[in-house]
């Protein structure tokens, strides 16, 4: 059976001649190879998802498209989630050159963070999001409506979304591992008991998308560490804005979290 493959192809334009895509659509079509999504992406670059079942033509494509004049290829590759994202709203998610599993979102990004938790959530097993930011800013809501638009259901083990949320047990048809559970990481580790902590432990052992709000708070009062994290997300009002936690004591905090 033919399994169909998307890969991802991104040109630079250096002169917009009449007829460019037209070239690129003809070659792609005598190719059998089908245009899924095109958009513009960042400035005078173009991004493609293509679509085929035949490797050896994408082999042969990527030599071919040396060969056109005005363009330079800047990406050819296996469609990944951020290249569908940059298709899809027109820009690449700002990556932390330092920490591949950094990235960076303000408040004007939203749809666009909700469309990359969404992504994220539709994946099965064990994974752990960190989110960072200052009370007010949009964490818990962005998590919610990402796991509305993967279809998935959300549990709070801890939370200042509405009151503050501290749960010491769950039902049993709530221990579902296509569940995203949320933990808000300083109610978790600095304003609750033993038996919180022990549910807290139990969920991060299941095979299910944890997102751990403040994950830098529960590094510091808890066993897990910076490894134990698939992605740290932050989320700023704006790009200065620097994401503190001066106000925390380790044991009890007037900081407003909520």
């Amino acid at each position: 059976m033919n399994v169909e493959h998307q890969w991802y192809l991104e040109y630079q334009i250096h002169k917009n001649r009449p007829g460019l895509l037209g070239d690129i659509s003809s070659i792609l079509g005598m190719m059998s190879i089908n245009i899924v999504t095109i958009n513009g992406v960042d400035l005078q670059k173009r991004g493609m998802i293509l679509q085929t079942n035949d490797e050896e033509k994408i082999k042969l494509l990527g030599d071919v498209l040396k060969y056109i004049e005005n363009i330079t290829i800047t990406a050819y590759r296996p469609l990944t989630i951020l290249d569908r994202l940059a298709v899809r709203h027109g820009r690449y998610i700002c990556r932390d050159v330092t920490d591949n599993k950094t990235f960076r979102f303000t408040r004007d990004d939203l749809g666009l963070l909700v469309d990359f938790l969404s992504e994220i959530f539709k994946k099965q097993g064990h994974q752990v999001i960190g989110i960072r930011g200052i009370p007010r800013v949009g964490k818990t809501e962005s998590v919610v409506a990402g796991s509305v638009s993967a279809n998935k259901r959300w549990t709070f083990i801890s939370s200042t979304l509405l009151r503050q949320t501290v749960r010491n047990q769950l039902a049993d048809d709530e221990f579902n591992t296509d569940n995203v559970f949320i933990i808000d990481g300083i109610v978790s580790t600095l304003r609750s008991n033993e038996r919180h902590h022990s549910l807290v432990r139990e969920i991060m052992r299941m095979p299910a998308t944890k997102v751990i709000e403040h994950p830098d708070i529960f590094i510091r009062e808890t066993e897990f560490d910076n490894d134990d994290f698939d992605y740290i997300i932050e989320l700023r009002n704006h790009n200065d804005e620097e994401i503190s936690y001066d106000l925390i004591n380790t044991g009890f905090s007037s900081f407003d979290i909520s």
